[in-house]
């Protein structure tokens, strides 16, 4: 999965959220930032994991960080997932999966006995100058603010 590692410059990205506006790694420099790879918008995990973000996104503003979800679904389907729970921050609409490869995140997967290829959750946490803090792999979507915010 994801090569990865603390201490190595965040891979430059480029795409567009949920409201079809360009959003890029530059554009959070000085600022420290927490990425998050999703599977896909409004499922079950997916859901707890960013609505307990949504929960505690003035301690992360507090903190010194900005929020930004990715996943490959369409800028409709974020859009709704938004809607739905009144997330505060944005969500990358990745359909071409750009961002997804370059974090090294898209990869094979196993359900319920059967092999697939999609998005492993995982956050990167980025320094001001774009370096990574933290990468988290094992991602507990109830208790995923602390698992960040140590």
């Amino acid at each position: 999965m994801t090569t990865l590692k603390i201490g190595d410059k965040a891979p430059n990205f480029s795409c567009q959220d949920q409201n079809g506006e360009l959003i890029q790694l530059a554009d959070y420099k000085g600022k420290k930032l927490v990425l998050f790879f999703y599977p896909k918008a409004s499922t079950p995990g997916c859901t707890v994991e960013a609505c307990n973000l949504r929960d505690n996104y003035k301690m992360f503003l507090s903190s010194g960080y900005d929020v930004l979800g990715a996943s490959a679904d369409s800028q409709k389907r974020q859009q709704n997932f938004i809607n739905k729970h009144e997330f505060p921050f944005p969500l990358l609409a990745d359909e071409e999966k750009e961002v997804i490869n370059a974090y090294g995140v898209w990869g094979p997967k196993k359900f319920m006995g059967k092999e697939y290829d999609g998005i492993h959750r995982t956050t990167f946490v980025i320094d001001e100058k774009g370096i990574i803090e933290e990468v988290i792999s094992k991602v507990k979507t109830k208790e995923h603010t602390s698992q960040i915010l140590k």
